[in-house]
């Protein structure tokens, strides 16, 4: 006899706009399903917000009023589900003991795919890291399960007091990425490709000096996706606005994807969905040997891990100088993506962890 569905209240920071909302959860809602787990979702923010917010304008006090309602509404209804699904947090900017109120009786699965903790605990406000410095931890250590994607927001949770952790990385389709058809060519420069919000241009500009030095020689085509309004100096580039039906045709046209990182303690708490993104359309890669992108990434194998300027400029002239190469890496990495960081490999696995939240 077959078993019956468990019901699931999602509770997601944004809509479908929001890549961290989008990636680890709404897109993980049919496959969920087939494995008997029916989720309703409910964002906190929605893709309006989040349009201002990239856009450089604030929320009024009016809207934000209207999401904190909203999400206590939701909550008041959260007993009619087997468990509730956090993305983080229930409430943003308020301390934990208003979601252990909202939260009594519910037994609950938080989910980190970046070191949200640093945003509380190292807050330039000392009244905000005195309100919630320690917000997290405690919302951890109430969890029925901890879901986290790396290793590093792992031992993070066991730390903060977290029963039951579960390691379940950043997934894609790889159906919807598809390897260009063009044959690769040495003459040609070398078409760089980078996807990233506005906040993480950041990284980016940290190599902006070796990739606007190679693009001025003609040895590169800088193209950025994502970041529009904000520009790389003395670099020349491509820049393009990002779209989720787009950006997988976008990517085909890239000859190498690259994921520069700053080493910090927010960036080692990062899954490197840039990264699976670009070997999901079966491109070679280049990025920053920090965090999980030393795990994503078999260096000399997939793609080159170079940890200085020099670095970076021999990986990409060693991959523009060598079709093959780039071919040769990138089966490897459409390959690895299948088995490892597909949705349907690790599907199951989070469906198991509900079950076993939900009791039965």
């Amino acid at each position: 006899m077959a078993l019956a569905a468990k019901r699931v209240l999602l509770l997601s920071r944004y809509d479908r706009k929001g890549a961290s909302s989008r990636l680890r959860f709404l897109d993980l809602l049919p496959d969920l399903e087939r494995y008997g787990v029916r989720v309703t979702a409910s964002p906190f923010f929605d893709d309006a917000y989040l349009e201002r917010l990239y856009a450089g304008e604030k929320a009024g006090l009016g809207a934000l009023a209207r999401f904190y309602l909203r999400r206590a509404r939701v909550l008041l209804g959260a007993r009619r589900f087997d468990a509730v699904w956090l993305e983080k947090e229930a409430f943003p900017w308020l301390p934990a003991w208003i979601e252990r109120l909202f939260l009594r009786g519910c037994p609950y699965v938080v989910d980190f795919d970046d070191a949200w903790h640093l945003r509380y605990g190292r807050h330039r406000l000392a009244p905000v890291r005195a309100l919630l410095e320690r917000k997290l931890e405690r919302v951890v250590a109430g969890a029925a399960a901890t879901v986290v994607g790396n290793d590093f927001l792992a031992e993070w949770a066991r730390a903060a007091g977290a029963g039951r952790v579960v390691r379940i990385p950043t997934t894609l389709d790889p159906g919807r990425y598809h390897p260009a058809a063009r044959p690769p060519a040495a003459a040609a420069p070398l078409v760089v490709g980078w996807v990233g919000s506005p906040s993480s241009m950041e990284h980016l500009r940290t190599i902006a000096p070796v990739l606007g030095e190679m693009a001025a020689a003609g040895e590169i085509a800088l193209t950025v996706v994502g970041a529009v309004a904000e520009r790389l100096q003395d670099c020349p580039a491509t820049y393009l606005d990002w779209t989720e039906a787009g950006e997988a045709d976008t990517i085909a046209g890239f000859d190498v994807g690259i994921m520069p990182l700053t080493d910090s303690l927010w960036s080692r708490g990062k899954c490197a969905y840039k990264l699976l993104q670009y070997m999901a359309a079966g491109l070679p890669v280049v990025a920053s040997p920090v965090g999980m992108n030393c795990e994503v990434v078999v260096d000399g194998e997939t793609g080159f891990l170079p940890s200085d300027a020099e670095g970076w400029r021999q990986a990409l002239r060693r991959l523009r100088a060598d079709p093959a190469l780039r071919a040769a890496m990138g089966r490897k990495n459409r390959a690895r993506v299948e088995e490892r960081y597909s949705r349907q490999a690790v599907a199951p696995r989070l469906a198991e962890c509900f079950r076993a939240v939900c009791g039965g």
